[in-house]
Parts: C-alpha cells; sequence; structure tokens
C-alpha cells in the first residue's frame, strides 16, 4: 500500500508525532527509533515498530488503518482529540 511509505516517512522524520497521538510527551520520542519490521510468519509485516534505546523501555508497533468514509475518520479523530484536551 502506498500509504504505507508515507506514514514510514513521517515516523521517521518524525517520531514525536506518534507519541504525541498516543498521549506522550513528544520528548519521548528521543529514545526511539523506528524501522519496519517483518515477522517470519507468513510474512506477517508490522507498518513500523519504535525500539527503546534501553530495555525498560515498551516497544511500541505501529499499524496504520483507514476507513472508506472519510466522515467516520474525521469524527474519531475529532472525538479522539477532544478526549485528550480535556482534564
Amino acid at each position: 500500500m502506498k500509504t504505507d511509505s508515507i506514514f514510514y516517512r513521517l515516523f521517521q522524520e518524525f517520531p514525536n508525532i506518534f507519541f504525541e497521538l498516543i498521549g506522550n510527551s513528544a520528548a519521548t520520542a528521543t529514545g526511539y527509533e523506528f524501522s519496519s519490521v517483518e515477522v517470519k510468519q507468513t510474512a506477517f509485516r508490522i507498518d513500523g515498530v519504535f525500539l527503546p534505546d534501553v530495555e525498560e523501555k515498551p516497544i511500541y508497533f505501529v499499524e496504520i488503518q483507514f476507513a472508506q468514509e472519510l466522515e467516520l475518520t474525521v469524527e474519531e479523530v475529532t472525538q479522539a482529540a477532544q478526549q485528550q484536551s480535556t482534564p
């Protein structure tokens, strides 16, 4: 899928975006390296993975999904953003 390469490049160049999306500080990205991996199980591919620089930090697996209805996707993103901004 063409969008996979778009998100790969996006997270490769701006890893802080991922951590902001999941509610963490953008500074968290400094301790991670983003790469693409393939799990050897009938070619199961993950869009990407954030690997930490130390073992104590969690590993983040990234899989990008799209909905056919753009309005639904925008609505879900809006709801998520509103929930993040509510204390």
